[in-house]
Order: structure tokens, then C-alpha cells, then sequence
């Protein structure tokens, strides 16, 4: 009966989008992709926002619900019967009512299951699509025959595209460029490699008087070049969706310059490599949104080269939704996280993998443990809120934590527990009423 309902609902909200659309039709820039498609919706409705009326995707609403409230200008109702009239009366309003609506949309799509895009894409055509990187194994792959599978529904609103609309590419990512020939669409890339239209360089910790405070990195287009500078969060994962931002400029003629000034109010969204102060004169790296293979690659290189550290620490989670992949993925980040931490914590039983490569730790029982002279501590925990309890007490002034894990791991309790500030707790993911009530 529920699922019945529930695709009642989302014929209900597919159907009324779709008239908001043609309505008003706005130009709809979509943001597809396995890794950093909300930070990069963000930039790019940064960027946007210099010439356009722009509404861009609340947080990360992707899904065939978030992507019709987006385009209603409403929040998640939940099971709110309220919210869910005062939904109704502003698609009411919007369909019957004279309305500013915006002339640009920024819409974050997502696929959980085969299928997803397809149905977001019957409620509205792109005219421009951002890609960003598609790994080689995707968060979400246990639900589809293989992980190609995966990458080609993430690719698939590119094939939506008019002839010469822009179609934004990470230029280092094979998949994703070769898939662009078989548009007609007009390729701008960004990345690292020469031929990119943004060439990205020089990506480096950003320092101020008091340390890490972000990251940077030069970009070069058609002749200019500038500055992005990201502060508050670090992490190479930063740069990219300043880049596709700098090459969604280029493709609606917005000016470098005035490209990033606009990025200058831009910051990453909670969870995503965000800096924060924790106890004891710890600095906490807060990456705990989610947790794929290539995310937390990425950010086991962020700890390994953090400058001027007393311990590194990283706290890791389940990775999630990999079906058959998951023991071989864990296993192999076990190998990086051992290269790249003083003290592993673990978060989880399939997380309990990532402690595999601290061999000559003697393992203990949960939460419980002395650190030995050669590897450091080794600590394994069940749940978030057992690690946020013992570590607390743990961490010491000049250490950096890195905190990392799948959405339903909640991670974010262990941030929390950390913090030096408790009111830093409302720069975290997932502190809506709703998320508090979940176990």
C-alpha cells in the first residue's frame, strides 16, 4: 500500500512540475554525476546567479520528489499533512496565479535504482547538463547489472540535448568524454589535461595566518586565467566544481573575472570537506555526507598530506549500496587508510576492513584499546554514537580527524561529539527535526 501511494504522489508531483515548466520555461541547467553533484550545483548556480534569476536544488534533492519541490520552490514536506497543503496551494498558485519565476534552474539529478533519470527526465528537458565524475565504482551499484550500467544512466541527460547545447565534461575522466561524441552537443571540459577548455593547475592547500583555512588552484580559459580559492574546506574533490562552475560561465559568455567573484561567496555544502575547530585544539575535516569508494579515496589523500599534524586520524564508516563490489572496495581503501593515519577508527562491520592494514595493532574489543609504539590506535565501534563516546577523550591538540562515512552510518554524530563549539552542530548534515528522530 505504501509503495502504491508513494507512486501516486509521484505521478501527482511529475505531472504539476511539468506544467510549472511549460509555463514558465525556464532554462534548466542540469547537474549529473556519481560524486560532488551538490557542491557543483551550488558553484554553478553561483555563477549563474551574476546574470540570472536563478533557483537552484535545495541541498540534495535529486530524486523524481526533490527534483518537483525544486521546480515548486518548496521544501520537503515529509509526512507533514500541513506542508503538504501549503505545497498544493503554491502549485496552485504558480499554475493560475501571475508569478516572478526564475529564468534559470539549476536541478541536482540523481539515480538510486535503473530507471530515476528517466523519470526526472519526462519532467524537464536540459539545456545545458554538467557532468561530474564518474567513477569506476559508483555509489549505488548494487542495484544495477554492472557498474557501466550505472555510468551510462548518470550520462543519459547529455543525450537530451539540442544540437551545440552545452554539454560540461571532467576532461580526466575517459568515460564521460568518450560518451560526449555520441552527442551533438557542444563539449566544454574542465580538468587538469591540456586539451581541458578550463585547465585547471597549481591545486594546493589554501594557507592564512592560522593555517589550512581552504584550498586553491589556477584556471586557465580561452586566453585568461585566475584564482579559484575555496575556503572553509579542503580537499582536491573542491576544485572540480569550481572549474565546471568557471566552464558553465564560459558557456553562457559570463567573463572569468566576473566568474570568480562570484565564487567568492560560494562554500561547500555541510559535510563535504568542511574545516571545523574540534576539542582539545583539534581541527575536524567534516566529509561525513556520504561515502563512496572514490570519495573516500580522495579524502584519505587529504589527511595523508594535511601539513603540520600531530596525529592523523581517520574515522571511517560502511561504504554503502556496493553489493558485490563492497568487500573487494573496503578492503582496498583498508591499504590507503593505513598509508594515511596515525589511528584508524572504524565505523561499522563492513567498515571494521578498514583496520586490516594496521597488522601489527593488536585488535581489541569495541571502543576499547592502548595504542602500541609502531602503529597507533586501532579502534572499532558498531555505531557512530559508541565512537563519538569514546573519542572525545581521545583526541589531543594538533591533531586532524577525518570523518567519513555512508548517509545511514550518521557520521555526523561523531563530528558533533567533537566539536570545540557546539553551535558549529547547525554546520553539519542532517540536523533537520526530521534527522534528529531517526535512530
Amino acid at each position: 500500500m505504501k509503495k502504491i501511494l508513494k507512486s501516486i504522489v509521484a505521478f501527482a508531483l511529475a505531472f504539476f512540475a511539468r506544467a510549472v515548466i511549460r509555463r514558465y520555461r525556464p532554462h534548466v541547467v542540469m547537474v549529473t554525476g556519481s560524486v560532488g553533484k551538490t557542491s557543483t550545483k551550488d558553484a554553478v548556480a553561483a555563477v549563474l546567479s551574476e546574470r540570472f534569476y536563478v533557483r537552484a536544488s535545495e541541498k540534495s534533492f535529486n530524486s523524481e520528489f526533490g527534483v518537483p519541490f525544486t521546480i515548486f520552490g518548496v521544501e520537503n514536506p515529509w509526512t507533514d499533512p500541513i506542508a503538504w497543503f501549503s505545497t498544493a496551494k503554491n502549485v496552485f498558485a504558480l499554475l493560475f496565479l501571475p508569478n516572478h519565476y526564475p529564468n534559470m534552474l539549476v536541478l541536482e539529478v540523481g539515480a538510486d535504482r535503473p530507471g530515476d533519470l528517466a523519470r526526472i527526465l519526462r519532467i524537464a528537458t536540459p539545456n545545458a547538463v554538467v557532468v561530474t565524475r564518474l567513477p569506476e565504482i559508483p555509489v549505488h551499484v548494487e542495484a544495477y547489472a554492472s557498474p557501466e550500467a550505472v555510468r551510462e544512466e548518470e550520462f543519459s541527460p547529455a543525450y537530451a540535448l539540442a544540437a551545440a547545447a552545452p554539454l560540461i565534461i571532467p576532461s580526466d575522466d575517459s568515460y564521460a568524454m568518450n560518451s560526449a561524441k555520441r552527442t551533438p552537443a557542444r563539449i566544454i571540459s574542465f580538468g587538469p589535461t591540456a586539451n581541458a577548455t578550463v585547465q585547471v593547475s597549481g591545486v594546493d592547500f589554501y594557507m592564512n595566518n592560522s593555517g589550512v583555512a581552504g584550498m586553491q588552484a589556477h584556471v586557465r580559459v580561452d586566453g585568461e586565467q585566475g584564482v579559484c580559492i575555496e575556503k572553509g574546506s579542503v580537499g582536491a574533490t573542491q576544485i572540480p566544481p569550481l572549474a565546471a562552475a568557471v566552464a558553465v560561465a564560459y558557456a553562457f559568455s559570463i567573463p572569468l573575472a566576473d566568474a570568480l567573484k562570484a565564487l567568492e561567496n560560494y562554500e561547500a555544502p555541510p559535510g563535504r570537506g568542511r574545516l571545523l575547530a574540534g576539542k582539545n585544539g583539534s581541527i575536524i575535516i567534516d566529509d561525513s555526507y556520504n561515502a563512496s569508494p572514490a570519495a573516500v579515496e580522495e579524502a584519505l589523500k587529504t589527511l595523508k598530506a594535511f601539513p603540520h599534524v600531530k596525529r592523523r586520524i581517520a574515522v571511517l564508516g560502511d561504504m554503502l549500496e556496493l553489493g558485490r563490489y563492497s568487500v573487494g572496495e573496503h578492503e582496498r581503501i583498508a591499504g590507503l587508510a593505513g598509508e594515511s593515519a596515525d589511528a584508524i577508527i572504524t565505523v561499522g562491520i563492513r567498515a571494521r576492513a578498514f583496520a586490516s592494514s594496521a597488522k601489527k595493532a593488536a585488535p581489541t574489543p569495541a571502543g576499547v584499546g592502548v595504542p602500541t609504539a609502531s602503529v597507533g590506535k586501532v579502534m572499532r565501534f558498531d555505531n557512530s554514537c559508541a565512537a563519538a563516546a569514546a573519542l572525545t577523550d581521545f583526541v589531543q591538540a594538533g591533531d586532524v580527524i577525518l570523518v567519513k562515512g555512508s548517509q545511514s552510518v550518521r557520521t555526523e554524530r561523531v563530528v558533533e561529539a567533537l566539536l570545540a563549539n557546539p553551535a558549529d552542530a547547525s554546520r553539519l548534515v542532517r540536523q533537520e527535526h526530521k534527522w534528529k528522530q531517526k535512530a
